[in-house]
Protein backbone atom coordinates (compact mmCIF):
# COMPACT_ATOMS: atom_id res chain seq x y z
CA UNK A 1 0.00 0.00 0.00
CA UNK A 2 1.40 3.39 -0.96
CA UNK A 3 1.65 6.33 1.42
CA UNK A 4 -0.94 8.21 -0.64
CA UNK A 5 -3.42 5.32 -0.40
CA UNK A 6 -2.96 5.18 3.37
CA UNK A 7 -3.51 8.96 3.63
CA UNK A 8 -6.78 8.60 1.72
CA UNK A 9 -7.96 5.79 4.05
CA UNK A 10 -7.05 7.89 7.11
CA UNK A 11 -8.96 10.83 5.65
CA UNK A 12 -12.09 8.75 4.99
CA UNK A 13 -11.93 7.06 8.40
CA UNK A 14 -13.42 3.80 9.59
CA UNK A 15 -16.17 2.14 7.58
CA UNK A 16 -17.99 -1.10 6.91
CA UNK A 17 -14.77 -2.77 5.72
CA UNK A 18 -12.16 -0.64 7.52
CA UNK A 19 -11.27 -0.65 11.24
CA UNK A 20 -8.48 1.17 13.10
CA UNK A 21 -6.90 -0.41 16.22
CA UNK A 22 -4.23 1.01 18.49
CA UNK A 23 -3.45 -2.27 20.28
CA UNK A 24 -4.44 -5.94 20.41
CA UNK A 25 -7.25 -5.26 22.92
CA UNK A 26 -10.59 -6.35 21.40
CA UNK A 27 -8.94 -7.49 18.19
CA UNK A 28 -10.81 -10.82 18.27
CA UNK A 29 -14.13 -8.96 18.30
CA UNK A 30 -13.21 -7.05 15.13
CA UNK A 31 -12.01 -10.20 13.38
CA UNK A 32 -15.24 -12.03 14.19
CA UNK A 33 -17.36 -9.08 13.04
CA UNK A 34 -15.63 -8.94 9.65
CA UNK A 35 -15.75 -12.73 9.21
CA UNK A 36 -19.50 -12.72 9.94
CA UNK A 37 -20.06 -9.87 7.48
CA UNK A 38 -18.31 -9.29 4.14
CA UNK A 39 -14.70 -9.27 5.32
CA UNK A 40 -12.49 -6.22 5.79
CA UNK A 41 -9.14 -4.81 6.88
CA UNK A 42 -7.90 -3.92 10.35
CA UNK A 43 -5.15 -1.29 10.47
CA UNK A 44 -3.17 -1.99 13.63
CA UNK A 45 -1.25 1.02 14.94
CA UNK A 46 -3.84 3.76 14.32
CA UNK A 47 -5.82 5.37 17.18
CA UNK A 48 -9.43 6.59 17.29
CA UNK A 49 -8.35 10.02 16.08
CA UNK A 50 -7.10 8.47 12.86
CA UNK A 51 -3.50 9.14 13.87
CA UNK A 52 -0.67 6.68 13.24
CA UNK A 53 0.85 5.66 16.57
CA UNK A 54 2.73 2.66 15.23
CA UNK A 55 2.59 -1.09 15.78
CA UNK A 56 5.15 -3.75 16.50
CA UNK A 57 6.34 -5.77 13.52
CA UNK A 58 8.25 -8.55 15.23
CA UNK A 59 7.51 -12.17 14.39
CA UNK A 60 6.43 -12.70 18.00
CA UNK A 61 3.85 -9.91 17.71
CA UNK A 62 2.57 -11.28 14.40
CA UNK A 63 2.27 -14.71 16.02
CA UNK A 64 0.10 -13.17 18.74
CA UNK A 65 -2.19 -11.74 16.06
CA UNK A 66 -2.40 -15.13 14.32
CA UNK A 67 -3.15 -16.87 17.65
CA UNK A 68 -6.07 -14.50 18.24
CA UNK A 69 -7.51 -15.47 14.86
CA UNK A 70 -6.94 -19.17 15.52
CA UNK A 71 -8.64 -19.01 18.93
CA UNK A 72 -11.92 -17.77 17.43
CA UNK A 73 -14.59 -20.42 16.87
CA UNK A 74 -14.11 -21.56 14.17
CA UNK A 75 -10.62 -20.26 13.33
CA UNK A 76 -10.61 -17.17 11.12
CA UNK A 77 -8.47 -16.93 7.98
CA UNK A 78 -6.32 -13.79 7.91
CA UNK A 79 -3.32 -12.38 6.12
CA UNK A 80 -0.86 -9.89 7.68
CA UNK A 81 1.01 -7.23 5.73
CA UNK A 82 3.38 -4.45 6.86
CA UNK A 83 3.08 -0.81 5.88
CA UNK A 84 5.64 1.55 7.43
CA UNK A 85 4.46 1.92 11.05
CA UNK A 86 1.26 -0.18 10.75
CA UNK A 87 0.21 -3.78 10.32
CA UNK A 88 -2.66 -4.45 7.93
CA UNK A 89 -4.74 -7.49 8.89
CA UNK A 90 -7.00 -8.65 6.07
CA UNK A 91 -9.96 -10.74 7.25
CA UNK A 92 -11.80 -12.75 4.62
CA UNK A 93 -15.55 -13.26 4.71
CA UNK A 94 -16.08 -16.50 6.62
CA UNK A 95 -17.05 -19.68 4.83
CA UNK A 96 -18.35 -21.29 8.02
CA UNK A 97 -20.46 -18.59 9.66
CA UNK A 98 -21.25 -17.67 12.35
CA UNK A 99 -17.92 -16.98 14.07
CA UNK A 100 -17.55 -16.40 17.81
CA UNK A 101 -14.88 -14.96 20.09
CA UNK A 102 -14.60 -15.18 23.88
CA UNK A 103 -17.06 -12.32 24.40
CA UNK A 104 -19.74 -13.52 21.95
CA UNK A 105 -20.98 -13.17 18.37
CA UNK A 106 -20.40 -9.93 16.45
CA UNK A 107 -21.11 -8.60 12.98
CA UNK A 108 -20.35 -5.40 11.11
CA UNK A 109 -22.98 -2.65 11.13
CA UNK A 110 -21.71 0.38 9.25
CA UNK A 111 -18.35 1.42 10.77
CA UNK A 112 -18.97 -0.47 14.01
CA UNK A 113 -18.74 -4.04 15.26
CA UNK A 114 -22.03 -4.87 16.96
CA UNK A 115 -22.69 -7.72 19.36
CA UNK A 116 -25.61 -9.92 18.36
CA UNK A 117 -28.52 -10.42 20.74
CA UNK A 118 -30.06 -13.81 21.32
CA UNK A 119 -32.78 -13.26 18.69
CA UNK A 120 -30.26 -11.82 16.23
CA UNK A 121 -28.08 -14.90 16.67
CA UNK A 122 -31.08 -17.13 15.91
CA UNK A 123 -31.90 -15.10 12.79
CA UNK A 124 -28.26 -15.20 11.77
CA UNK A 125 -28.16 -18.97 12.06
CA UNK A 126 -31.33 -19.26 9.98
CA UNK A 127 -30.18 -16.83 7.30
CA UNK A 128 -26.88 -18.68 6.95
CA UNK A 129 -28.62 -22.03 6.63
CA UNK A 130 -27.13 -23.40 9.84
CA UNK A 131 -30.63 -24.16 11.09
CA UNK A 132 -32.95 -25.69 8.52
CA UNK A 133 -36.64 -25.73 9.23
CA UNK A 134 -37.27 -29.02 7.47
CA UNK A 135 -34.69 -30.79 9.69
CA UNK A 136 -36.07 -29.62 13.04
CA UNK A 137 -38.04 -32.14 15.13
CA UNK A 138 -41.44 -31.46 16.67
CA UNK A 139 -42.48 -33.69 19.57
CA UNK A 140 -46.09 -32.44 19.34
CA UNK A 141 -46.62 -34.67 16.30
CA UNK A 142 -47.83 -38.00 17.68
CA UNK A 143 -47.17 -41.11 15.59
CA UNK A 144 -50.30 -42.96 16.72
CA UNK A 145 -52.61 -39.95 16.38
CA UNK A 146 -51.33 -37.89 13.46
CA UNK A 147 -49.41 -40.27 11.16
CA UNK A 148 -51.29 -41.31 8.00
CA UNK A 149 -50.36 -44.83 6.91
CA UNK A 150 -52.21 -44.50 3.59
CA UNK A 151 -50.20 -41.43 2.60
CA UNK A 152 -47.01 -43.19 3.59
CA UNK A 153 -47.91 -46.25 1.49
CA UNK A 154 -48.74 -44.01 -1.48
CA UNK A 155 -45.38 -42.29 -1.14
CA UNK A 156 -43.57 -45.64 -1.12
CA UNK A 157 -45.39 -46.68 -4.30
CA UNK A 158 -44.53 -43.42 -6.06
CA UNK A 159 -40.90 -43.65 -4.92
CA UNK A 160 -40.60 -47.33 -5.83
CA UNK A 161 -39.60 -48.29 -2.28
CA UNK A 162 -40.49 -51.79 -1.14
CA UNK A 163 -41.47 -52.65 2.43
CA UNK A 164 -38.53 -54.87 3.31
CA UNK A 165 -38.21 -53.05 6.66
CA UNK A 166 -40.75 -51.89 9.19
CA UNK A 167 -42.24 -48.39 9.01
CA UNK A 168 -40.02 -46.75 11.67
CA UNK A 169 -36.88 -48.03 9.93
CA UNK A 170 -38.02 -46.71 6.53
CA UNK A 171 -38.93 -43.35 8.05
CA UNK A 172 -35.47 -43.17 9.62
CA UNK A 173 -33.77 -44.02 6.33
CA UNK A 174 -35.79 -41.29 4.61
CA UNK A 175 -34.46 -38.83 7.19
CA UNK A 176 -37.91 -37.79 8.43
CA UNK A 177 -38.16 -39.50 11.83
CA UNK A 178 -36.12 -41.27 14.49
CA UNK A 179 -36.75 -43.37 17.55
CA UNK A 180 -35.95 -41.88 20.94
CA UNK A 181 -36.71 -43.55 24.27
CA UNK A 182 -39.07 -45.95 22.54
CA UNK A 183 -41.03 -43.16 20.85
CA UNK A 184 -40.99 -42.17 17.15
CA UNK A 185 -40.47 -38.43 16.71
CA UNK A 186 -40.82 -36.63 13.37
CA UNK A 187 -39.07 -33.65 11.86
CA UNK A 188 -41.00 -31.06 9.87
CA UNK A 189 -40.37 -32.88 6.58
CA UNK A 190 -42.06 -36.04 7.85
CA UNK A 191 -44.95 -34.02 9.23
CA UNK A 192 -45.41 -32.13 5.94
CA UNK A 193 -45.62 -35.34 3.94
CA UNK A 194 -47.37 -37.81 6.24
CA UNK A 195 -49.74 -35.88 8.52
CA UNK A 196 -53.37 -36.98 8.33
CA UNK A 197 -54.32 -33.31 8.17
CA UNK A 198 -51.53 -30.74 8.21
CA UNK A 199 -54.04 -28.07 9.21
CA UNK A 200 -54.31 -29.73 12.63
CA UNK A 201 -50.58 -29.19 13.20
CA UNK A 202 -49.57 -25.99 11.37
CA UNK A 203 -51.55 -23.18 9.78
CA UNK A 204 -48.67 -21.51 7.90
CA UNK A 205 -48.08 -24.46 5.56
CA UNK A 206 -51.17 -23.78 3.45
CA UNK A 207 -51.25 -22.97 -0.25
CA UNK A 208 -53.88 -20.29 -0.84
CA UNK A 209 -55.42 -20.03 -4.31
CA UNK A 210 -57.52 -17.09 -5.42
CA UNK A 211 -59.35 -16.03 -8.58
CA UNK A 212 -59.88 -12.27 -8.91
CA UNK A 213 -62.18 -10.23 -11.09
CA UNK A 214 -60.07 -7.89 -13.19
CA UNK A 215 -56.39 -7.14 -12.71
CA UNK A 216 -56.31 -6.04 -9.07
CA UNK A 217 -56.78 -7.65 -5.66
CA UNK A 218 -60.24 -6.30 -5.05
CA UNK A 219 -63.08 -8.64 -6.01
CA UNK A 220 -62.46 -12.30 -5.14
CA UNK A 221 -64.45 -14.69 -7.31
CA UNK A 222 -63.15 -17.86 -5.71
CA UNK A 223 -60.67 -18.82 -3.00
CA UNK A 224 -59.39 -22.15 -1.75
CA UNK A 225 -56.93 -23.00 1.03
CA UNK A 226 -55.10 -26.32 0.72
CA UNK A 227 -53.37 -27.55 3.87
CA UNK A 228 -53.69 -31.34 4.12
CA UNK A 229 -50.13 -32.42 3.25
CA UNK A 230 -47.43 -31.10 0.96
CA UNK A 231 -48.36 -33.33 -2.00
CA UNK A 232 -52.09 -32.67 -1.68
CA UNK A 233 -51.34 -28.94 -1.43
CA UNK A 234 -49.44 -29.01 -4.73
CA UNK A 235 -52.06 -31.14 -6.48
CA UNK A 236 -54.91 -29.06 -5.06
CA UNK A 237 -53.36 -25.84 -6.34
CA UNK A 238 -52.97 -27.34 -9.80
CA UNK A 239 -56.57 -28.55 -9.85
CA UNK A 240 -57.68 -25.04 -8.91
CA UNK A 241 -55.70 -23.56 -11.81
CA UNK A 242 -57.04 -26.14 -14.26
CA UNK A 243 -60.62 -25.24 -13.30
CA UNK A 244 -60.19 -21.69 -14.54
CA UNK A 245 -57.48 -21.74 -17.21
CA UNK A 246 -59.05 -21.75 -20.69
CA UNK A 247 -58.08 -24.59 -23.02
CA UNK A 248 -58.42 -25.28 -26.72
CA UNK A 249 -58.35 -28.52 -28.65
CA UNK A 250 -56.38 -29.66 -31.67
CA UNK A 251 -57.28 -32.72 -33.69
CA UNK A 252 -54.21 -34.95 -33.93
CA UNK A 253 -55.65 -37.57 -36.27
CA UNK A 254 -55.88 -39.93 -33.35
CA UNK A 255 -59.11 -41.02 -31.67
CA UNK A 256 -58.56 -38.44 -28.95
CA UNK A 257 -58.06 -34.73 -29.45
CA UNK A 258 -55.14 -32.84 -27.92
CA UNK A 259 -55.88 -30.38 -25.11
CA UNK A 260 -53.77 -27.20 -25.07
CA UNK A 261 -54.06 -24.92 -22.05
CA UNK A 262 -53.77 -21.15 -22.25
CA UNK A 263 -50.60 -21.37 -20.11
CA UNK A 264 -48.64 -24.65 -20.12
CA UNK A 265 -49.60 -26.74 -17.10
CA UNK A 266 -46.04 -28.07 -16.77
CA UNK A 267 -44.67 -24.54 -16.28
CA UNK A 268 -47.29 -23.65 -13.68
CA UNK A 269 -46.78 -26.95 -11.85
CA UNK A 270 -43.03 -26.38 -11.68
CA UNK A 271 -43.65 -22.92 -10.22
CA UNK A 272 -46.07 -24.25 -7.60
CA UNK A 273 -43.65 -27.02 -6.58
CA UNK A 274 -40.77 -24.53 -6.36
CA UNK A 275 -42.83 -22.20 -4.18
CA UNK A 276 -43.71 -25.02 -1.77
CA UNK A 277 -40.23 -26.56 -1.75
CA UNK A 278 -38.27 -23.31 -1.34
CA UNK A 279 -40.57 -21.41 0.99
CA UNK A 280 -39.00 -20.04 4.20
CA UNK A 281 -41.18 -21.84 6.74
CA UNK A 282 -39.62 -19.99 9.70
CA UNK A 283 -41.91 -17.12 8.73
CA UNK A 284 -45.37 -18.08 9.97
CA UNK A 285 -47.30 -15.05 8.80
CA UNK A 286 -47.47 -15.86 5.10
CA UNK A 287 -48.79 -18.66 2.88
CA UNK A 288 -47.75 -19.76 -0.56
CA UNK A 289 -50.07 -17.79 -2.86
CA UNK A 290 -51.42 -18.83 -6.28
CA UNK A 291 -53.38 -15.89 -7.69
CA UNK A 292 -55.24 -15.59 -10.99
CA UNK A 293 -56.02 -12.22 -12.55
CA UNK A 294 -57.46 -11.41 -15.96
CA UNK A 295 -54.02 -10.52 -17.32
CA UNK A 296 -51.64 -12.72 -15.31
CA UNK A 297 -51.07 -15.54 -12.83
CA UNK A 298 -48.76 -14.94 -9.86
CA UNK A 299 -47.22 -17.67 -7.72
CA UNK A 300 -45.51 -16.33 -4.59
CA UNK A 301 -43.68 -17.70 -1.56
CA UNK A 302 -41.94 -16.01 1.34
CA UNK A 303 -38.16 -16.16 1.16
CA UNK A 304 -36.21 -14.61 -1.70
CA UNK A 305 -33.14 -16.16 -3.26
CA UNK A 306 -31.58 -18.81 -1.05
CA UNK A 307 -28.39 -17.78 0.77
CA UNK A 308 -25.43 -18.45 -1.50
CA UNK A 309 -27.35 -18.08 -4.76
CA UNK A 310 -26.45 -14.90 -6.60
CA UNK A 311 -28.99 -13.18 -8.90
CA UNK A 312 -26.76 -13.80 -11.91
CA UNK A 313 -26.75 -17.54 -11.11
CA UNK A 314 -30.54 -17.78 -10.89
CA UNK A 315 -31.81 -20.39 -13.31
CA UNK A 316 -28.34 -21.89 -13.79
CA UNK A 317 -27.43 -23.19 -10.35
CA UNK A 318 -29.44 -24.85 -7.61
CA UNK A 319 -29.26 -24.12 -3.87
CA UNK A 320 -31.85 -25.79 -1.65
CA UNK A 321 -33.43 -23.99 1.29
CA UNK A 322 -35.17 -27.16 2.44
CA UNK A 323 -33.00 -30.08 1.26
CA UNK A 324 -35.01 -32.73 3.14
CA UNK A 325 -38.25 -31.64 1.51
CA UNK A 326 -36.53 -31.47 -1.88
CA UNK A 327 -35.10 -34.95 -1.40
CA UNK A 328 -38.54 -36.52 -0.83
CA UNK A 329 -40.07 -34.59 -3.74
CA UNK A 330 -37.20 -35.84 -5.89
CA UNK A 331 -37.84 -39.45 -4.85
CA UNK A 332 -41.40 -39.30 -6.19
CA UNK A 333 -40.44 -37.45 -9.37
CA UNK A 334 -41.79 -34.00 -8.52
CA UNK A 335 -38.41 -32.25 -8.87
CA UNK A 336 -35.01 -33.07 -10.32
CA UNK A 337 -32.68 -31.15 -7.94
CA UNK A 338 -30.52 -30.25 -10.93
CA UNK A 339 -31.34 -26.56 -11.28
CA UNK A 340 -33.12 -27.18 -14.59
CA UNK A 341 -36.64 -26.17 -13.51
CA UNK A 342 -36.46 -22.48 -14.45
CA UNK A 343 -35.16 -23.20 -17.94
CA UNK A 344 -37.84 -25.85 -18.49
CA UNK A 345 -40.54 -23.37 -17.47
CA UNK A 346 -39.23 -20.71 -19.83
CA UNK A 347 -38.91 -23.21 -22.67
CA UNK A 348 -42.52 -24.32 -22.19
CA UNK A 349 -43.67 -20.69 -22.36
CA UNK A 350 -41.59 -20.03 -25.48
CA UNK A 351 -42.90 -23.14 -27.24
CA UNK A 352 -46.45 -21.96 -26.48
CA UNK A 353 -45.69 -18.58 -28.05
CA UNK A 354 -46.06 -16.76 -24.73
CA UNK A 355 -44.06 -14.06 -22.98
CA UNK A 356 -41.18 -15.20 -20.71
CA UNK A 357 -41.98 -15.66 -17.03
CA UNK A 358 -41.04 -12.66 -14.91
CA UNK A 359 -39.29 -13.41 -11.63
CA UNK A 360 -39.17 -11.01 -8.70
CA UNK A 361 -37.18 -11.67 -5.54
CA UNK A 362 -36.71 -9.68 -2.36
CA UNK A 363 -38.23 -10.91 0.88
CA UNK A 364 -40.70 -12.77 -1.35
CA UNK A 365 -40.12 -14.79 -4.50
CA UNK A 366 -42.73 -14.37 -7.24
CA UNK A 367 -43.17 -16.00 -10.65
CA UNK A 368 -45.44 -13.97 -12.94
CA UNK A 369 -47.10 -15.62 -15.95
CA UNK A 370 -48.55 -13.13 -18.44
CA UNK A 371 -51.83 -14.35 -19.92
CA UNK A 372 -52.50 -13.85 -23.65
CA UNK A 373 -54.86 -10.97 -24.38
CA UNK A 374 -57.74 -10.70 -26.79
CA UNK A 375 -56.64 -7.65 -28.80
CA UNK A 376 -60.21 -6.83 -29.77
CA UNK A 377 -61.50 -6.04 -26.31
CA UNK A 378 -58.39 -6.22 -24.11
CA UNK A 379 -59.62 -9.17 -22.11
CA UNK A 380 -58.41 -12.70 -21.69
CA UNK A 381 -60.14 -15.20 -23.90
CA UNK A 382 -59.89 -18.85 -24.79
CA UNK A 383 -61.87 -22.05 -24.52
CA UNK A 384 -63.04 -23.98 -21.51
CA UNK A 385 -64.03 -27.58 -22.07
CA UNK A 386 -64.13 -26.95 -25.81
CA UNK A 387 -66.54 -24.01 -25.67
CA UNK A 388 -65.57 -20.44 -26.59
CA UNK A 389 -65.59 -18.21 -23.53
CA UNK A 390 -65.14 -14.44 -23.36
CA UNK A 391 -63.97 -13.71 -19.80
CA UNK A 392 -65.60 -10.34 -19.45
CA UNK A 393 -68.35 -9.10 -17.18
CA UNK A 394 -71.65 -8.74 -18.99
CA UNK A 395 -72.35 -5.06 -19.75
CA UNK A 396 -75.93 -5.51 -20.79
CA UNK A 397 -78.20 -5.70 -17.73
CA UNK A 398 -81.66 -4.32 -18.25
CA UNK A 399 -83.18 -2.19 -15.53
CA UNK A 400 -86.33 -4.25 -15.47
CA UNK A 401 -86.47 -6.81 -12.69
CA UNK A 402 -87.38 -10.38 -13.37
CA UNK A 403 -90.97 -11.38 -12.81
CA UNK A 404 -91.49 -10.89 -9.06
CA UNK A 405 -93.92 -13.80 -8.99
CA UNK A 406 -91.14 -16.17 -9.90
CA UNK A 407 -88.71 -15.24 -7.15
CA UNK A 408 -90.79 -13.42 -4.63
CA UNK A 409 -89.01 -10.88 -2.41
CA UNK A 410 -85.50 -10.90 -3.85
CA UNK A 411 -83.10 -7.95 -3.75
CA UNK A 412 -82.35 -6.17 -7.00
CA UNK A 413 -78.62 -7.09 -6.80
CA UNK A 414 -79.60 -10.75 -6.61
CA UNK A 415 -81.97 -10.37 -9.55
CA UNK A 416 -79.15 -8.91 -11.66
CA UNK A 417 -76.87 -11.82 -10.77
CA UNK A 418 -79.60 -14.32 -11.65
CA UNK A 419 -80.00 -12.66 -15.02
CA UNK A 420 -76.26 -13.03 -15.66
CA UNK A 421 -76.48 -16.75 -14.95
CA UNK A 422 -79.54 -17.18 -17.17
CA UNK A 423 -77.91 -15.30 -20.06
CA UNK A 424 -74.65 -17.25 -19.70
CA UNK A 425 -76.48 -20.58 -19.84
CA UNK A 426 -78.67 -19.37 -22.69
CA UNK A 427 -75.52 -18.64 -24.74
CA UNK A 428 -73.38 -21.59 -23.73
CA UNK A 429 -76.01 -24.34 -23.27
CA UNK A 430 -74.08 -26.31 -20.61
CA UNK A 431 -71.68 -24.90 -18.01
CA UNK A 432 -69.95 -26.14 -14.88
CA UNK A 433 -69.57 -23.95 -11.81
CA UNK A 434 -65.94 -22.89 -12.58
CA UNK A 435 -66.99 -21.87 -16.09
CA UNK A 436 -69.96 -19.95 -14.73
CA UNK A 437 -67.69 -18.12 -12.25
CA UNK A 438 -65.46 -16.94 -15.09
CA UNK A 439 -68.36 -16.22 -17.44
CA UNK A 440 -70.52 -14.28 -14.97
CA UNK A 441 -67.89 -12.74 -12.68
CA UNK A 442 -69.87 -13.92 -9.65
CA UNK A 443 -67.89 -15.29 -6.65
CA UNK A 444 -68.15 -19.06 -6.35
CA UNK A 445 -70.02 -19.23 -3.04
CA UNK A 446 -72.50 -16.56 -4.11
CA UNK A 447 -72.96 -18.37 -7.42
CA UNK A 448 -73.77 -21.63 -5.64
CA UNK A 449 -76.49 -19.88 -3.60
CA UNK A 450 -77.92 -18.27 -6.73
CA UNK A 451 -77.97 -21.59 -8.57
CA UNK A 452 -79.84 -23.14 -5.65
CA UNK A 453 -82.48 -20.41 -6.00
CA UNK A 454 -82.74 -20.97 -9.76
CA UNK A 455 -83.05 -24.72 -9.25
CA UNK A 456 -85.73 -24.17 -6.62
CA UNK A 457 -87.74 -22.14 -9.15
CA UNK A 458 -87.17 -24.85 -11.80
CA UNK A 459 -85.25 -22.50 -14.12
CA UNK A 460 -82.05 -24.58 -14.23
CA UNK A 461 -81.18 -28.22 -13.67
CA UNK A 462 -77.94 -30.15 -13.36
CA UNK A 463 -77.52 -32.84 -16.01
CA UNK A 464 -74.96 -35.61 -16.21
CA UNK A 465 -72.58 -37.08 -13.66
CA UNK A 466 -71.06 -34.91 -10.90
CA UNK A 467 -67.67 -35.11 -12.63
CA UNK A 468 -68.60 -34.46 -16.26
CA UNK A 469 -72.07 -32.89 -16.09
CA UNK A 470 -73.12 -29.25 -15.88
CA UNK A 471 -76.00 -26.79 -15.47
CA UNK A 472 -78.56 -26.23 -18.25
CA UNK A 473 -81.68 -24.11 -18.62
CA UNK A 474 -85.10 -25.65 -18.40
CA UNK A 475 -87.72 -24.62 -20.97
CA UNK A 476 -89.05 -22.20 -18.37
CA UNK A 477 -85.55 -20.81 -17.90
CA UNK A 478 -84.98 -20.40 -21.64
CA UNK A 479 -88.24 -18.51 -22.01
CA UNK A 480 -87.44 -16.19 -19.10
CA UNK A 481 -83.93 -15.50 -20.41
CA UNK A 482 -85.31 -14.46 -23.81
CA UNK A 483 -88.11 -12.35 -22.35
CA UNK A 484 -85.82 -10.30 -20.12
CA UNK A 485 -83.10 -9.45 -22.68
Amino acid sequence: MTEKELELILEEGEGYRIEFKESLAGLDKEMVAFANASGGRIFLGINDSNEIVGAQKSNKFKSQVQDIANNCQPAIKITIAENENTLIITVKEGEDKPYKCSSGFYTRVGPNSQKLSRNEIVEFFKSEGKIRYDELFDVKFDYDTHFDTKKFDKFLRLAGISRVMDTPAILSNLGVAEKQEGKIIFNHTGIFFFAKNLQDIYYHTAVTCALYKGNEKVDVLDRRDFNEDIISNIDGAMNFLKQYIPVRYEMTGEPRRREISEIPYEALREAVINAVAHRDYFEKGSNVMVEMFDDRIEITNFGGLVKGLKPEDFGRKSVLRNPNIANLLHRIGYIEKMGTGINKMQRAMKNAGLQPIQFEFGNFFTAIFKRPLNTKNGTVSGEISGQNVDIKTFKRIEQDLLNGAVFGAVKEATIKRLKKILYALDEMMVLKIPQLVVKSGIPRRTLQRDLALLKKNRLVVFKGSPKTGGYVLTEKGKKLAKETR
